[in-house]
């Protein structure tokens, strides 16, 4: 089987199996919470590995043989993601996972392609979605499998790894680790340098899971969630659907119709921003102030960005606009969850005003207000966002009053060594949700960030003038 791209020759597959866990588990169903059910497709990152010396040395064979044993043997450990999802009840239809050994799928392949020939490994590249495995979903999710690889040979001798898993697997740190443990207990790399969770992971859900924080909660231990607190993202977010809802029957809204924002109609772009462009940042935004006012590479870039981003829309000042950004709720549950827990723990907190507050207001107020909404995440937050995720759940349309960060500067994914070296770089493909711009290690540069982030055509000058400007 032959994948084309119109710029490039094939890329050939040249055999694809399937693999099971080294040791089976007794089957079990493991019950998911909302976080984990709200995005059950495939989420994809490719691993590039330039052709060094002993990269070349590595037969494709060698390397396809060597990631199948690391595989079995980290699926003996990791045993949900040999699993399938169903439905247990036809009436309200939450997927939980059939932990089944019926294993994950792993394919070799070959291109004519240099790796050279592809240029800036950051900038996302149509021609990566060759380098994946992309299974016919019929939207019978009990057929898919939950991790999906590719190994691919490049016509220079580089490689390149594409893996797909779950969202409803895994979160981010829990991606992070299993890849690294796969890594580890792969024949091919050499053991040295590569960071590995000393936690055994933890896969069943706990506190998490809707009908556990109800038992809680009649038991009379805690107060009821959504009279604690109301979670902020999920308000902000109804409000905004509802405008959109409104101002979608005008033919032009904003400048920019409408019907043209399909989540397919949009490009990836890679920001590259230095250690030394953040610090001239921080400069220039807190100047003398530096010294009682804090604030991590994050906030401040996240609120540059999302400047940018409202501004590029050109946006009516009295539009309700929004940031939201992913947070970890590991350490703020009570009690915290256990060290190695595998499943989603993230929630999003939200900042919304209008764009012309957003407007006026400088760099540092709004740092304030990222600050102040990262803090209102506790124990109570996460109860009443896990409760309003129990109903009824729509796709997202792209919303251009939306802004949603992915912070993955704190997982290196580069520096998982499935061969003998560190990546190139580590790309993700495409998000089904086009508003997300995700903050990443550059392998260059590890105080700097590279931001990638989907934007449609009609912005995309107008979202790099607006970001890059001011930052030299």
């Amino acid at each position: 089987m032959a994948k084309q791209h119109e710029n490039y020759p094939a890329v050939c597959v040249t055999k694809s199996i399937s693999v099971y866990p080294k040791s089976l588990s007794p089957q079990k169903i493991l019950n998911l919470s909302n976080l984990d059910r709200q995005c059950p497709l495939l989420m994809y990152l490719v691993f590039f590995y330039k052709p060094t010396f002993d990269c070349q040395n590595l037969s494709l064979d060698y390397v396809f043989s060597s990631l199948k044993s690391g595989l079995e043997e980290t699926l003996s450990i990791w045993y949900p993601a040999a699993g399938r999802l169903m439905s247990l009840n036809p009436s309200d239809r939450k997927l939980n996972i059939w932990c089944n050994n019926k294993g994950a799928i792993l394919v070799e392949a070959l291109t004519r392609v240099k790796l050279s020939e592809l240029g800036d490994l950051s900038q996302y590249n149509e021609f990566f979605e060759n380098l994946v495995y992309k299974p016919v979903f019929n939207g019978n999710f009990s057929e898919m499998p939950l991790v999906v690889a590719q190994v691919t040979r490049f016509a220079c001798g580089g490689y390149s790894i594409g893996i797909g898993t779950s969202h409803s697997l895994f979160d981010g740190p829990a991606t992070y680790d299993f890849l690294s443990a796969w890594a580890c207990n792969s024949a091919i790399k050499k053991r040295k340098g590569v960071t590995v969770s000393d936690h055994q992971p933890v896969h069943e859900r706990g506190l998490m899971v809707l009908d556990n924080i109800s038992h809680v909660h009649n038991a009379g231990t805690v107060k009821s969630p959504v009279a604690a607190a109301r979670a902020a993202a999920i308000d902000h977010l109804y409000q905004l659907i509802k405008n959109t809802m409104i101002n979608s029957q005008n033919s032009e809204v904003g400048g920019l119709n409408f019907s043209e924002m399909g989540s397919s109609n949009y490009v990836l772009k890679t920001f590259h921003l230095s250690g030394a462009i953040v610090e001239s940042l921080k400069r220039k935004v807190l100047g003398e102030r530096r010294g009682n006012f804090s604030c991590s590479s994050f906030e401040l870039v996240a609120a540059h960005l999302w400047k940018a981003r409202t501004k590029a829309f050109a946006l009516k000042k009295e539009t309700m606009v929004c940031l939201q950004f992913a947070v970890d709720t590991r350490n703020k549950m009570v009690p915290p969850l256990p060290k190695g827990f595998s499943g989603n723990a993230y929630v999003l907190a939200s900042v919304a005003l209008t764009a012309g507050e957003l407007e006026e207001l400088s760099h540092e107020a709004i740092v304030e207000k990222i600050k102040e909404a990262k803090n209102s995440i506790n124990n109570e937050y996460v109860n009443g966002y896990i409760e309003a995720l129990d109903a009824p759940q729509g796709s997202l349309p792209p919303l251009k009053e939306l802004t949603i960060l992915s912070d993955w500067t704190r997982m290196p994914f580069h520096k998982i060594d499935f061969l003998n070296g560190e990546a190139a770089y580590a790309s993700p493909l495409a998000s089904p949700i086009p508003q997300v711009a995700y903050f990443m290690q550059n392998p260059s540069d590890l105080r700097g960030i590279d931001v990638r982030i989907g934007l449609f055509p009609q912005t995309l000058d107008a979202f790099s003038h607006y970001f890059l400007r001011n930052l030299q």
